[in-house]
């Protein structure tokens, strides 16, 4: 009979991590402009969540399976938002103030693939250099890690842009990756290869 329990217990436990696990990546899914994809995992979604629940209502007298089901929504909700950290979907925009007003800052940044729009400013203590850099969130720490080697004293803001439209971002940014060094070495050496080829064929 105990046996029989906990296993209710695991299974109400399980299917409520699963189902908004699946929720929360269907929101942010939504969110983020993927509605066929969200709609797909609305999907199963709905499916393990009216198993769960049934299995609750069937069992209301039993105030343990009540709890299996909260515990299980609250680590759902801890699960769900590790995947779509993960997963990091879209794009961050990150604002950097600098100390230093030398261009070499932006040189460096634009080195590495990403879209940089700098401007010069002024401070309560002085001239500054301020960037504005959009990168794919999967490329956010690389990013951080630059600026901090670059400027360990930077101010750095980021935030999600909700659009983005034109320009050169779109462009190089969306093409769904910036480059390593290496793989940058090798599509420039490519680059040269093709055009020695182009100019021996003239």
């Amino acid at each position: 009979m105990l046996s029989n329990a906990l296993i209710m217990l695991a299974i109400i436990f399980a299917v409520n991590v699963v189902y908004v696990s699946l929720m929360t990546i269907r929101m942010i899914l939504t969110l983020k402009g993927r509605k066929y994809i969200a709609a797909f995992v609305s999907v199963f979604e709905i499916t393990v969540y009216i198993v769960g629940l049934g299995l609750v209502l069937d069992n209301l007298n039993e105030i343990q399976n009540l709890l299996a089901y909260a515990l299980g929504f609250g680590t759902g909700l801890i699960i769900g938002s590790i995947i779509e950290e993960k997963l990091a979907l879209g794009y961050i925009t990150v604002n950097v103030v600098s100390t230093n007003p030398d261009l070499e800052f932006t040189r460096r940044i634009r080195e590495k693939g990403y879209g940089v729009t700098s401007w010069s400013s002024y401070g309560m203590d002085g001239d500054r250099l301020s960037i504005s850099i959009l990168t794919p969130r999967k490329y956010e720490l690389r990013l951080y890690e630059l600026i901090q080697e670059i400027d360990p004293k930077a101010f750095i803001i980021s935030y999600e842009p909700k659009r983005i439209h034109g320009g050169f971002w779109v462009k190089q940014v969306r093409r769904g990756k910036l480059m390593t060094p290496k793989k940058k070495a090798a599509a420039e050496a490519a680059k040269k290869q093709e055009t020695l080829i182009k100019d021996d064929s003239n």
